[in-house]
């Protein structure tokens, strides 16, 4: 008897970008910078060949299934804003540190360790928005005690036991999520912890604009114009609370829109530091 021979199954291959079509995927946004979406396309390795459009300054390759980053990806330098959020992400080459003016970095969802972030991180001083969700994170490489244009850091679903020292140190550093953490409020960490204050929690997540129809995108403007234009209920004199409750209200993200559940799974719900 000969033995049964069952086809073998071919393993399914990540959807193969080309240069030409990249390019044609760039848009222009509402402020003039060339973005370019290749968001859920089953990508499995990152494209090198969107290394040679240096005229990019915005990438987004979230929701693939991205394993490894090129080693030269520092050679992007044109780069101001990355989304590589839901991926398979398990470190972040050294070079990263070359893109200095990038503004807005977001790794979240991801399998990243602290071994696996690199101290060069620590060069991105130009880094106003950090996202580090929904990995497995304990430590912080010291060297971001240097982002001093960072405001808002996002560290929620993660393994940290004690809160990095150097968020308390971080003077523009506004905004701070570090929801469901197995964090220690033993002795040494009370009074960091307690410079957090939380949002109340609220049924509502941020999307961009571009994962909105168009009929959507106008709901929620018209919305929003409400909120910022309408005076709720007395402005001028009265108790600090109102202010305070008007000023959550008006709380604005640029180019991001509530409500949508689809950002349930890969966007943030700050929590807000207390400023001095």
């Amino acid at each position: 008897m000969g033995l049964s021979t069952m086809p073998k199954r071919k393993e399914a291959k990540g959807t193969k970008v080309t240069l030409k079509t990249a390019k044609k995927a760039i848009r222009m946004t509402q402020n003039g910078r060339r973005r370019l979406t290749l968001s859920n396309m089953g990508i499995t390795i990152f494209p090198k060949c969107l290394l040679k459009l240096t005229n990019v300054d915005e990438l987004d390759l979230s929701r693939n299934l991205i394993q490894k980053l090129p080693d030269n990806i520092g050679n992007f330098s044109s780069l101001r804003w990355l989304d590589l959020h839901s991926n398979r992400l398990e470190s972040v080459p050294e070079s990263i540190g070359n893109l200095v003016g990038m503004t807005y970095l977001n790794l979240s969802n991801n399998r990243l360790t602290s071994a696996g972030l690199p101290a060069t991180l620590g060069f991105l001083t130009s880094l106003r928005s950090l996202n580090l969700g929904m990995n497995q994170l304990d430590t912080l490489p010291p060297t971001i005690v240097a982002l001093d244009s960072l405001e808002e850091l996002g560290l929620f679903d993660n393994l940290f036991i004690k809160l990095p020292e150097f968020v308390t140190v971080l003077r523009n550093l506004t905004k701070v999520n570090i929801k469901r953490n197995p964090l220690s409020y033993g002795q040494g960490d009370g009074e960091d912890m307690m410079k957090i204050k939380s949002e109340p929690e609220e049924n509502v997540y941020l999307v961009h604009e571009s994962s909105l129809c168009r009929a959507c995108v106008k709901r929620c403007k018209e919305q929003r114009e409400k909120l910022m234009g309408g005076k709720g209920g007395g402005g001028g004199g009265g108790g600090g609370g109102d202010a305070v409750f008007e000023d959550k209200r008006i709380r604005t993200y640029p180019g991001l829109m509530v409500p949508n559940s689809v950002a349930k799974v890969n966007q943030d719900v700050w929590r807000i530091r207390k400023v001095k």
